[in-house]
């Protein structure tokens, strides 16, 4: 029997013992950065009246919500969260944005 299988075997026995308990590292001081973070740039986003800027806003929001899905351990969400929210949609706001005229000149 090989060394890697011995090994394996003897984790999945101290699993099924309960004596192997896994380690979840989070850091709630970059949790709370984040978050906070995250209110402002929402409160930013919505008060802001250049839809440029609140295009701009909310992909800085999008990219921490990808951060803090990374950070939770969901990585798969956040390369999701990173292509779709914060690339994707973004750069569709900001040509919109670009395509569009104004009707009145305020």
């Amino acid at each position: 029997m090989s060394l890697w299988l011995r090994r394996r075997l003897q984790l999945g026995r101290e699993l099924r013992n309960n004596k192997f308990k896994a380690r979840q590292s989070l850091i709630w001081q970059f949790d709370i950065i984040i978050l906070i973070f995250l209110v402002v740039t929402a409160v930013i986003a919505l008060r802001v009246k250049d839809l440029l800027g609140a295009s701009m806003v909310f992909g800085i929001y999008s990219f921490l919500i990808c951060l803090l899905w990374a950070e939770m351990g969901a990585v798969d969400v956040a390369f999701t969260e990173a292509a779709v929210g914060a690339g994707v949609s973004t750069v569709i706001m900001i040509a919109t944005v670009f395509s569009t005229t104004r009707r009145s000149k305020d």
